[in-house]
């Protein structure tokens, strides 16, 4: 009778104890396991990352590292940590973090546009994707790279058109610089090329021609006016007299592209600068600066008229004064002019 009432005082421990031992796996691996009020939080786990790594990227979040350690374990996460921007809902248990930091890498929103050089580019893009500017800007630059798809360092930047995109976040600098020449290359469809080739122009030229165009003008319906200008002047063999030209060639030779240049002297169109069209009839190099879309169809789609010149507009600011004549054009910018020096802008 004794030992009889040992073995059930036994079994009733052991089924004590493992009713107890399945409630803790329960709660470790059902019962909401996380901190914060928000709806959600998001967390970065850096390529290369071990999962102490990763722990101290989650811990701020939940209310038990143990368990949830002892989860990852268990599903093998621990021993394959994968990078990427990951979502943590609010009320998630330790099954659903794991199991989101396995499979739930969410991409993001990339967006840029109106950078004026590769560097800006890099910088940009660096604070939206994993990839830092110093290995987006070699993969930008890559000789061969750039060799193979026809490009140069001062064409390049005309690769990347300006739009949103989606990546995710661990997406390394080369493969950003790859699907962007994809991007590119869905960009210039076969009706783009064929308008490019019938107004005597590279797709490269077109670019660069956009450029100028969306530095003279922020307004949109007057972008294919200001291209009209462009292309009347390119067609008879003039030289683009473009300021926004002289303006990037100013910056170029002295190095600081930080200056901010309101009025062109006289001086400045004198510069020796490939990209000064006051002194070359040819088009800049490359782009002085990144066109939108807008602009570059303004180019491909440039209005037909008989205008030669243009100036800034005092009475309607943001637009300008179109003149077919020099004669016409002067007069116009002779009241830009008393405009400008009555403002104080020097320089």
């Amino acid at each position: 009778m004794y030992i009889k009432k040992i073995v059930l005082a036994i079994a009733v421990i052991g089924l004590i104890g493992g009713g107890i031992f399945s409630y803790y796996i329960y709660n470790s691996i059902f019962t909401s396991n996380t901190t914060f009020k928000e709806d959600t939080k998001v967390v970065y786990i850096p390529t290369g990352s071990n999962f102490s790594q990763v722990l101290d990227s989650v811990s701020p979040l939940i209310k038990d590292v143990k368990s949830f350690s002892l989860v990852a374990e268990k599903k093998g996460y621990a021993a394959n940590v994968r990078p990427g921007r990951y979502i943590i809902r609010k009320g998630m248990n330790n099954n659903e973090l794991v199991n989101n930091l396995r499979t739930g890498n969410k991409p993001v929103k990339v967006v840029f546009n109106n950078q004026e050089r590769l560097e800006n580019l890099a910088g940009r893009i660096a604070t939206q994707i994993e990839a830092d500017s110093t290995e987006l800007i070699q993969a930008f630059k890559d000789a061969d790279f750039l060799q193979k798809n026809g490009f140069d360092v001062r064409t390049a930047l005309g690769m990347y058109v300006p739009n949103q995109y989606e990546f995710y976040w661990n997406t390394s600098a080369v493969e950003f610089r790859d699907r962007m020449k994809k991007e590119y290359d869905k960009f210039w469809t076969e009706e783009k090329l064929q308008k490019a080739e019938q107004i005597g122009l590279t797709p490269e030229q077109v670019i660069t021609l956009a450029s100028i165009v969306q530095k003279e003008t922020a307004k949109v319906d007057e972008r294919p006016k200001v291209a009209g200008v462009y292309m009347n002047r390119f067609k008879n063999g003039w030289k683009l007299d473009a300021d926004p030209t002289v303006i990037y060639a100013v910056k170029e030779s002295t190095g600081n592209f930080d200056t901010i240049i309101k009025r062109v002297l006289f001086k400045d169109l004198k510069i020796e600068s490939a990209y000064n069209t006051y002194k070359n009839r040819e088009l800049p190099p490359g782009p002085i600066w990144m066109p939108d879309i807008s602009s570059i169809n303004a180019v491909l789609n440039y209005e037909d008229h008989d205008y030669f010149y243009f100036v800034a507009n005092v009475e309607n600011f943001g637009y300008h004064k179109f003149a077919k004549t020099l004669a016409q054009h002067n007069r116009n910018r002779q009241e830009y002019i008393r405009w400008i020096n009555k403002k104080g802008i020097n320089r």
